[in-house]
Parts: C-alpha cells; structure tokens; sequence
C-alpha cells in the first residue's frame, strides 16, 4: 500500500501558475507510475497527466497539453505537476494516484489515490 499527500493548490488567477506536489510513503517509490486527475462536483474524476516509473514516458490529456507538465523524482518521492497558463476550467479537486502499471493509472483505475487538493482558477 502506498499513502499519497498532495499540496500546493490555491487560488490563482486566469493566466497564472501553480505547481501541484503528490509526496508518496509506504512503499518503494519507484515501481509504481503516478498521475493526476481532477474533479468538479457534479462531474466525473478525469485524467489529468500520468508518467511511468522511470520518468521517460507521459501522458497527458488533450485540454491540458502545452500547459501542464507532469514530473517526478524518485530520490525524494514526489511527483509533481506544473500547471501555467490557467484557465477556469481547470478548477477543481485534484488528485495524485499510483498504481505499478502506467495504463492503470492512464485509464482511471490506480490501485491509490491520494485525498485531494483544491486548485480556483478565477476569471
């Protein structure tokens, strides 16, 4: 079992940044790929951005790509995700999961998911 914590969401303004941390305990850190997702209330968690165990290979969702950038360091246990441009649209909860294969994560079925973090995009 691995626990996930995130931080770093906030209330930003349309056309700012925020860089989002997901730090990871409980088990080696490095077998298992990691993502983010989102939600709104009233709608489905959606993927986010994912990243394999060695960081070469990412995945990130169409409404996102050019803006955020998903990374990882496996010495400190942390992935990350740099989100610039924001948009308002981009407001909601966002979660870190994990799971050993990085399909499982891409398609929304993790073995672990994090609590949450809250990320406002103002107009």
């Amino acid at each position: 079992q691995v626990q996930l914590v995130e931080s770093g969401g906030g209330l930003v303004e349309a056309g700012g940044s925020l860089r989002l941390s997901c730090v990871a305990s409980g088990r080696t850190f490095s077998i298992y790929a990691m993502g983010w997702f989102r939600q709104v209330p009233g709608k489905e968690r959606e993927f986010v951005a994912a990243i394999n165990r060695s960081g070469i290979t990412t995945i990130y969702a169409e409404a996102v790509k050019g803006r955020f950038t998903i990374s990882r360091d496996n010495a400190k246990n942390t992935v990350d995700l740099q989100m610039n441009m924001l948009k308002p649209e981009d407001t909601g909860d966002y979660y870190c999961a994990s799971d050993p294969q990085l399909s499982a994560v891409h398609r929304g079925t993790p073995a672990n998911w994090g609590q949450g973090t809250q990320v406002t995009v103002s107009i």
